[in-house]
């Protein structure tokens, strides 16, 4: 199906996309900085980019959108009916070097965390929870080898 709207709407549409600073990204960081932890933001000597470097605990954080890095089985992750070889190619692309960067990342000794767009608007609290759990355990495993 044919796009519904002009080639200079879609560009000022997809202009308005943040790729950085997204409102659950800040979101986070706050909640983070609040229990007291220290990050650095969109570290570009890092694969991907990381949104958000933790590295007292070795660890980095991609807050993604479900969307635009097309999130497994998720409701969010469709892809439009316009435009739709378009939307397939950048979606493959994107997990693709989604785990590109997860593997360069790893190989280099982070610990990677992904959150996802849903979870955090499903439960923020729970999925802090379980994030903040997951920074200090890759802390005490880094203590004990």
């Amino acid at each position: 199906m044919p796009d519904k709207i002009t080639k200079e709407q879609r560009s000022l549409n997809m202009s308005h996309i943040r790729s950085k600073d997204t409102s659950i990204e800040v979101r986070v960081r706050k909640s983070l900085f609040n229990d007291g932890f220290r990050y650095r933001k969109n570290v570009s000597k890092l694969p991907g980019k990381p949104d958000i470097v933790l590295e007292k605990y070795k660890t980095v954080i991609f807050v993604n959108g479900c969307f635009f890095h097309h999130h497994s089985g998720c409701k969010l992750a469709y892809v439009p009916k316009s435009n739709t070889d378009y939307w397939v190619a950048k979606f493959e692309r994107n997990v693709i070097n989604d785990e590109k960067n997860k593997k360069m990342l790893e190989k280099i000794g982070y610990q990677v965390i992904t959150l996802w767009e849903c979870e955090i608007k499903k439960d923020f609290t729970k999925t802090l929870e379980l994030l903040e759990f997951k920074i200090i355990s890759n802390l005490n495993k880094g203590m004990h080898k």
